[in-house]
This record gives C-alpha cells, sequence and structure tokens, in this order.
C-alpha cells in the first residue's frame, strides 16, 4: 500500500508532466547576403544566423537553414549587431530649448520618452545611454522598456545630471525670486557623494556630471571648469563604490583633464581637448564620448528651433575645434565610442553622425565600431551586445547596401530585430 507521502510525489509528477513548466522555444533562422562582423573586423559572405527566442546560438556561413524551419530570408541586404547609442536625452525634443524648457514637465518627459525611445530603435539603435532627465523619468522608461511595456532600445540611464549652483546642469533661466533649481545640483564633497546615493536610491545606471560649462544653458562659458578635483573624485569614488560608471559633461581643457585625472569612464563632447587630455585619456582608457554632428544641425536649425543667441555663439566657437579634435583623438587612438546627444539632433537621425566620423578620419569599420564593439565594452555587455555570435542577444539590424562601401546605408535601415522580435521590416511594412 502507498503512504501518504508516496500518493503525493505521484500526483505532482502527473501534475508536472500533463503541464510543462516552460514554453517550447522558438527557433528562427535569419540569412542575407553579407555581414558586417565588427568582432572580427570583417564583412562576411552569406551568413545564416540560428536565434532561439532572444539569443544568436549559432552563426554559420554558406550554409542552409533545416527544411520546414521558420527563416527570414532578408535576400541581398547586409546585416550587422544593432547599434548604440552613448549620448541620448530620450525624454526631450529637439525644440525644448531656452525659454520654452521652462514648460516642459516631469509627465511630459515620460511621454517624450516613449515616443523618441519607438524612434530610436526603429532607426536601428537597440542599445543607448540615457544622460541626463528630469523625474526620473527615464528610469521609469528603461523599465516599461524591459518589462515589455513600451517598444525601445535596451538602456543604461543617470536620471538627473549633477552640477554646481549657477552652472550647466542647474536651471538658469529665472531670477533669484522664483527660486529655482536643478534637482541634480550638489555642492562640496559630502553634498556630492549624497546626491550619488540618492541617484543610486531612484535606480539610475549611471552618474552623470557637469565638469564645464555647456552650449544650451543660460550663462556659462563652454570652455570654464565647474567642480574641483575634490569634488570630482567624491563623484566617482562613490558611484564606482556602488557599482554604477560615470560619465562627465566637459567640453573645456582644464575640465577634461580635471575628470579624465578623478578617474570618469566617458568623457562627453570633449570639444577642447588638446594633446596633453588626448595623451591622458590614452593612459588611462577614458572613453570619449564626441558628438560632432550636433554643432552642425545647431547652426543650421537651432534659431528655428528656439536656442538663446548665447547657444548659438558657443554652438559657432566649438564646431570647428571639436572636429578638428576629433580627428586628432582618432589618429592618437584613444578609446572612442559612437554618441550624438539626440535631443538636440531629432531622435531618429542618430545615424547621421557616421559619415562625419568617416570625413573626420575613421574607417567605417572603426565608426561601426565604435557604435557595436566599442559600446558594449563601455555598457559592460560585452558578449551580449554589439555582435552577431552566439549568446549574444538577437539584436540585428540590416540595410541594403554595403557600408562599408558607404557608411550612410546606416541611415537607411530597412530591418531591425531586438531580441529576438522582428520590430521593423520593410518589406512587410513599407
Amino acid at each position: 500500500m502507498l503512504t501518504s507521502t508516496a500518493r503525493i510525489f505521484i500526483l505532482a509528477a502527473l501534475c508536472l508532466s500533463a503541464f510543462p513548466l516552460t514554453a517550447q522555444a522558438e527557433t528562427v533562422y535569419l540569412t542575407a547576403t553579407k555581414l558586417v562582423d565588427p568582432i572580427e573586423g570583417k564583412l562576411r559572405r552569406n551568413p545564416l544566423v540560428t536565434i532561439v527566442d532572444d539569443q544568436i546560438t549559432e552563426v554559420t556561413f554558406g550554409s542552409n537553414a533545416p527544411a520546414d524551419a521558420k527563416v527570414i530570408d532578408l535576400g541581398d541586404a547586409t546585416l550587422l549587431p544593432g547599434l548604440a547609442d552613448m549620448h541620448t536625452h530620450l525624454t526631450y525634443y529637439s525644440s525644448d530649448n531656452g525659454y520654452e524648457s521652462l514648460a516642459v514637465s516631469y509627465t511630459d518627459q515620460a511621454v517624450r520618452g516613449v515616443a523618441n525611445a519607438r524612434k530610436t530603435l526603429m532607426a536601428g539603435f537597440t542599445a543607448a545611454r540615457n544622460l541626463g532627465a528630469g523625474g526620473y523619468s527615464d528610469v521609469s522608461l528603461r523599465d516599461a522598456i524591459d518589462s515589455g511595456r513600451v517598444p525601445g532600445p535596451r538602456l543604461q540611464v543617470s536620471g538627473p545630471s549633477l552640477g554646481i549652483t549657477g552652472g550647466h546642469c542647474d536651471s538658469n533661466l529665472l531670477p533669484e525670486q522664483y527660486g529655482v533649481k536643478a534637482e541634480g545640483v550638489a555642492d562640496g564633497p559630502w553634498a556630492v557623494r549624497a546626491k550619488v546615493r540618492e541617484v543610486n536610491k531612484y535606480g539610475a545606471d549611471i552618474i552623470k556630471f557637469c565638469a564645464t560649462g555647456g552650449v544650451l544653458s543660460k550663462g556659462t562659458s563652454v570652455g570654464a571648469r565647474q567642480y574641483t578635483m575634490e569634488e570630482m573624485q567624491a563623484i566617482v569614488d562613490e558611484a564606482h563604490t556602488r557599482g554604477m560608471t560615470v560619465a562627465a559633461h566637459a567640453h573645456g581643457t582644464e575640465g577634461i583633464r580635471y575628470a579624465i585625472q578623478a578617474g570618469v569612464d566617458s568623457i562627453e563632447h570633449s570639444s577642447l581637448i588638446d594633446d596633453e587630455g588626448i595623451q591622458l585619456a590614452k593612459e588611462k582608457g577614458t572613453w570619449l564620448s564626441m558628438n560632432i554632428y550636433a554643432t552642425e544641425y545647431l547652426l543650421a536649425e537651432g534659431e528655428k528651433n528656439g536656442l538663446l543667441p548665447e547657444s548659438m555663439e558657443k554652438a559657432a566657437f566649438i564646431h570647428e575645434r571639436r572636429r578638428a579634435n576629433f580627428a586628432k583623438a582618432v589618429e592618437a587612438g584613444v578609446n572612442m565610442v559612437f554618441s550624438t546627444d539626440s535631443a538636440v539632433i531629432p531622435h531618429g537621425d542618430n545615424a547621421m553622425q557616421f559619415s562625419r566620423m568617416v570625413d573626420l578620419g575613421m574607417s567605417p569599420m572603426q565608426a561601426i565600431r565604435a557604435a557595436t564593439t566599442q559600446a558594449a565594452k563601455l555598457l559592460r555587455w560585452e558578449g551580449q551586445t554589439g555582435g552577431v555570435a552566439p549568446g549574444y542577444f538577437a539584436d540585428i539590424i540590416a540595410v541594403a547596401g554595403d557600408p562599408l562601401e558607404d557608411i550612410s546605408e546606416l541611415e537607411r535601415v530597412i530591418f531591425v530585430m531586438k531580441g529576438g522580435e522582428v520590430v521593423r521590416w520593410e518589406s512587410q511594412n513599407p
């Protein structure tokens, strides 16, 4: 006679056999004529990519998919890994400038984020860093994307940017009587440590701080250093202690040098970096994140988009200088990633920057690597994003032509897959 314990085990086994705990994994085969492989640094012919659920399990060349398999055949197209933009502002529009920005609430930012995340994804960018947002709207956006509630790239986010009183990353448009101060403002070593802890508490992945003045802020000089060395070191130490990376907004020469010496992970903009700063970045392994298309766009469209006259003057001041320094950094072999500062440029136009990078000295493969394998290193997502290889997320895009022959092909993405899900396919959705 069976004991009561034995009966329980038999009943449990019958239940498990009747109701499997996991659904059957779906296998999809993706094929095209070519694959740009930034991991190997070469163009590969006739790839066949095997995808199980959200991951790539195998990549072969010249093979055929099994009979009766589910196949996505992109014909003469070229496959690439999904791209990464390492400096975005998804919760703003390109028209949110000057005094118009005062009317943008945190809830407005959240709504903008949903719209702009979709545009960014459809442009072929399956990963991004969002560096600066009010009310932790980018944290909410990241979480909504991760849970599948809204479409968008895989995100790492900073929440509010840290800045000094009256500097770039403060709110300087209103007089003292209104008592307006940006939520990331903190002065002094212990105050900045407390702010890092607060930003970490509310879910940010990255700490962004403003080491110098900026183009779009009122009353700041792009070349002027803001935080002291002691404050920068406190920010970096506190963030790194919590496993967070640190991005420093820095246009000016001294602020760039201070931030690199303080141990930041990336320098954003790097407009007025000098030879000493370039050498220091190379020695320290600091990443340069230089959005060279942004000032070109501002000079053409900024006045229409509500930029303050002083911002137009600052954009003109740094434009050619930053382009020249980008070329110097490329020649020196500094670590560089792709970044656009989107919101300064319209979201969805991110890939416009690739041709400028090539014009200023990068090879097409270098430019693609800046947005794939190099970006994955700074994101700490190596082996997960930035490549089409076994074990990576199935984040794959396609263009009609060969971007190694014409880098502007990346401005015309025809296919986007994120995590094994097709979100754009022009042959089906013209």
